[in-house]
Order: structure tokens, then C-alpha cells, then sequence
């Protein structure tokens, strides 16, 4: 058997095709007399036809070879390759958002995201939530939800932001869970996951926009936390101390880099000051700006075998819905190839009305409608939604303003007039309003009327935003009340005559404009 097997590769065409030639040569031309009138073979010697094949056999083989190599080299390129990809698009979990839905908005130009974080605490250890502060049962809701516009010609990526307490109004359902029919009613917009899960959270946020979604992406902590750890960290810049009790977060001011576990701290905290989920979208929105620049800058995407290990942590414990597979991943990784921090851009729905209570839900985030619906009709347009770079840094600065710790966009306030005189506490609204501080536009009178001074009264979570507001109204008083919230109230005293200016380090802090990636990444 041994010698077969050792006989049996030495048969090679080349070293066959002698023996028979004798006999055949003479009667190969005799049997197919006409097959030879074809120009090219007729005019041939026979014995360069027995050695033509070979050569034809080889050509093709060459021109595969460079076609092969050529794509190999595009698609690496790119940052991607196919094989790989399709291997990480079949493991990716599928939900259908989009089943049985109608009257949907008119596609626009461009794709859109919705980009779901979701509360995943049960699928992380218990070291990890011990020492990321994790406690507590997961509430099956929406922590994080922005729409991602990628414009047509792939050169630009618009991120919008969606508060997860806006008020909003779910369409008529049936309850997944119950079976229950529900008519259309008010809820705050992460409660819609919680009620109808993917599909009744796009139909809800159409609804609002009326912008189609093309792809529902649902990541969770784990996810993130694996992202941002293959990626070696990411680095952010802080003008303040950020300190959250509650998620654990505590940076100093100045660069860091953060680890997965760390990132989470940072995007979830919502106690750093007076900003709550103004300032955590702020803060999400500064980090996957500064996730962008490391993934764009760290040569991932020119690495297939990078890019991989990459795709592999962020699939590994999303969903999405059937459309978004191998051919939008390539898409996604050769648009994002050519992304620099100002390709992206960040803003948040511009909010109306602070505080805006609801029967039986509690107190919601009101959309502004006009500037909502402007924002929302540049992404149908695939318009960008910053204007052309200008000196964005280079405003001027009134020579009375303050520095303060917390911007006052961030700063919620209630004004009560404390003094006889009508209408003082109209006007303090008015000038802390026209200061950029976020007062509720209804001021009341306070219980006593008798206030020499105006007072504070506040929280003493939110001692930062207190103290940045007492900037802006020199000589009032402090006074802590534990469990107030957010919330600030000033009353109004005699001694009120002007609102002075205050200002942050960083100009962007707490503003619900939009900021292109590289105005808030560190330089």
C-alpha cells in the first residue's frame, strides 16, 4: 500500500501526455477534420497545440490570484474583511421592530439608527457591580436612545440624543407580555420599551420625529464595557472634578483614560450637578465622540483582524433587526475609514419646558415643537445640523461675567417672588432665563412676603449648581433641604436688582447646541 500511495502523485499530466503521443498525433487531425478551421488553431503547428493548454490552464489562475489579492487588499483597507464580518453578523441576536408596522414616515436620504442602551446589570458579575455600583435589579427599560444619521455620502454621522424621561405618547398597542389592548396614552419615552419592548419603542419615537428608522441597534452594559476595553481605553477631558455618589465616578479635573467599567461611571452618572440627564447625555454624547476618535485613530479600522476583535465585543450581546447584517457593517466600517472627530456631530432634542408634570407619571422633559421639528426635518433632509466651522471658542465674553463650576443650562429653577412688589418675581425669571439658566417661565408668589434678601434653597447633591447660581444673584443666602432634587428655588428679596453673567470653562457644558466631535474630545 505504501508504495501505491507513493506511486500514485508522480502521474502528473506532464509527465503522461509523451507516451501516448506516437500513436495519437497522426490521428488526431483525421477524426475532427472540421474542427481546425477556426483562424488561430488551423494556422498552428500540432505540436504547439500540446503545449498551449498548460499555459491557457495558468492564466486564469494568475488573473484569480491578482483579483483575489486586489480584494483582499480593498476590503482590508476598508478595515474589514467579508469573511469575517459575515462570520459576526450570523452570531448578532435578532429582534423585529419593524413587524406589521403602517403609516410609517417617508424614508429620507441617508440611514438612521435608533441606538438603544439598555439596562443590563444582569448579565454582569457580582465583583463588577459591586465595584461599579450595579446594585439593584435591572428595570427591562431604556437607558440611553439616540437616533444615528449617517449621511448619504458617508462622510458625516449625526447624533441626536432623545431624554429618556420626555414626555410622549405611545400609539395604540397590545402588550406583549399580557396580551392586553392599550389605547394611545402619555408615558415617559424609556417607559415604551418596558411596555411594547423594540417595535412599539420605534413606533413611538416616528411618531415623535417623523423620522423612518431604517436599523434598531440594542446595546447593553456588557457590550459597552467589552468595547471600550478591546479598544484599550478611551480618553476624556474634564474642566471640573467629576464626583457621583452614586454610580461611583470620581475623576479629578484634568485627562483620563477610562477603562470599560469606568466608561460605564462615567455615561450613567446623573448626580455630578444640577444638569441630571441633561448633562448624562452631554456626557455620552463627549464619550462616543472620544470613542470615535480612538477607534478611528488606533489603526482598528484598517486592521481586519483588529476590527474583529472589536466587532466581537460589540455584537456579542446586542440586537438588531434583521436588515442590519454583513453588507451595513462594511458599509459602516468603510464610512467610518475616513472619519475624523469632526465628522461627527452631537446635539439633544431642544427642550421646552423643564419639569413638566403629568398625572400619574411625574415630571417629564417637554419638547420645544418648533426647534425640535426643525432639527428632526434637517435629518429627513440629510442636512448637516452644525453650521460650517467658526471661531466657536472665540466668543466674547462680558466683562462682568463670573466663572462658575456648573454652566447654567444645566441649572433647573423655580422663582417665588418673596416681597409685596408685583411682578419681581417675573422679572428675576426673565433675567436668569436670558442668563441661559433653565427656569421653569412660571414664577409664584412664596408663602411669606417679607424677604429682605433672596434665598436659595436646595439640595445638597446640587451644592455646585447652588453656589453657580448664587453667582449670578450676589449677596443672596444659601439654605439646605435635603430631598428637594434637582430643582432649585429662589426667592425673590428686596435687595434683587440684576442677574450678573456667569460662565464655565468649558463653553459647552450644559448646552443643548450642537457640537461637532472635535470642539469636546481632548487636544
Amino acid at each position: 500500500m505504501g508504495l501505491r500511495c507513493s506511486r500514485i502523485p508522480t502521474f502528473t499530466p506532464a509527465e503522461v501526455s509523451p507516451l501516448p503521443t506516437p500513436p495519437r498525433s497522426p490521428a488526431r487531425p483525421q477524426p475532427h477534420p472540421q474542427s481546425r478551421p477556426q483562424p488561430p488553431r488551423s494556422r498552428r503547428p500540432p505540436e504547439r497545440s500540446s503545449v498551449r493548454p498548460p499555459v491557457r490552464r495558468k492564466k486564469p489562475r494568475w488573473a484569480m490570484r491578482v483579483v483575489t489579492t486586489i480584494s483582499v487588499v480593498v476590503l482590508a483597507s476598508a478595515g474589514i474583511g467579508h469573511a469575517v464580518v459575515t462570520s459576526l453578523g450570523e452570531n448578532i441576536a435578532r429582534v423585529d421592530p419593524f413587524k406589521d408596522m403602517k403609516n410609517r414616515p417617508a424614508g429620507g436620504h441617508g440611514m438612521n439608527v435608533l441606538l438603544v442602551g439598555t439596562d443590563g446589570r444582569d448579565k454582569i458579575t457580582e465583583e463588577e457591580r459591586r465595584k461599579y455600583r450595579l446594585g439593584g435589579a435591572p428595570c427591562h427599560c431604556t437607558d440611553t436612545m439616540m437616533i444615528v444619521h449617517i449621511a448619504a455620502d458617508r462622510k458625516r454621522a449625526s447624533v441626536v440624543s432623545l431624554p429618556r424621561d420626555s414626555y410622549a405618547e405611545v400609539p395604540a398597542h397590545t402588550d406583549q407580555t399580557t396580551g392586553a389592548e392599550h389605547g394611545p396614552h402619555p408615558i415617559k419615552l424609556n417607559a415604551a420599551y418596558a411596555e411594547g419592548g423594540p417595535q412599539l419603542t420605534v413606533r413611538t419615537v416616528e411618531n415623535m420625529t417623523h423620522v423612518k428608522i431604517d436599523h434598531y441597534l440594542e446595546v447593553d452594559f456588557t457590550s459597552f464595557m467589552r468595547t471600550v476595553d478591546v479598544l484599550g481605553g478611551v480618553s476624556i477631558c474634564t474642566a471640573q472634578p467629576l464626583k457621583d455618589s452614586y454610580t461611583g465616578l470620581d475623576l479629578t479635573a484634568g485627562t483620563h483614560t477610562l477603562s470599560g467599567g469606568q466608561a460605564l461611571q462615567y455615561v450613567r452618572s446623573r448626580h455630578v450637578d444640577g444638569a441630571a440627564d441633561i448633562g448624562r447625555m452631554q456626557r455620552q454624547q463627549r464619550f462616543l465622540a472620544a470613542l470615535i476618535e480612538r477607534a478611528t485613530s488606533s489603526g482598528v479600522l484598517l486592521n481586519p483582524m483588529k476590527f474583529r476583535d472589536v466587532t466581537r465585543a460589540v455584537l456579542g450581546s446586542v440586537r438588531a433587526d434583521q436588515g442590519f447584517g454583513t453588507d451595513e457593517l462594511l458599509d459602516l466600517g468603510r464610512a467610518m475609514r475616513n472619519f475624523s472627530p469632526s465628522s461627527s456631530e452631537f446635539t439633544t432634542v431642544p427642550i421646552g419646558q423643564m419639569a413638566y408634570a403629568v398625572k400619574g407619571i411625574g415630571s417629564t422633559l417637554k419638547w420645544d415643537d418648533t426647534k425640535s421639528a426643525a432639527l428632526f426635518q434637517s435629518l429627513r433632509d440629510d442636512k448637516p445640523l452644525a453650521p460650517p466651522h467658526k471661531a466657536a471658542h472665540a466668543k466674547t465674553v462680558h466683562a462682568k461675567t463670573v466663572r462658575v463650576d456648573v454652566a447654567p443650562q444645566q441649572i433647573q429653577v423655580q422663582v417665588e417672588n418673596g416681597t409685596p412688589t408685583d411682578g419681581l418675581g417675573k422679572r428675576m425669571d426673565g433675567a436668569l432665563a436670558a442668563t441661559g439658566f433653565r427656569t421653569t417661565g412660571h414664577p409664584v408668589n412664596a408663602q411669606d412676603r417679607d424677604a429682605r434678601h433672596s434665598v436659595i434653597v436646595y439640595d445638597p447633591r446640587w451644592d455646585r449648581s447652588a453656589k453657580s447660581l448664587a453667582a449670578a444673584l450676589p449677596g443672596s443666602e444659601l439654605r439646605e433641604v435635603k430631598g428637594r432634587g434637582p430643582l432649585l428655588k429662589v426667592i425673590a428679596g428686596a435687595d434683587f436688582k440684576e442677574v450678573t453673567r456667569v460662565r464655565v470653562q468649558d463653553p459647552y457644558q450644559g448646552e443643548t447646541r450642537v457640537v461637532t466631535g472635535d470642539q469636546v474630545v481632548c487636544t
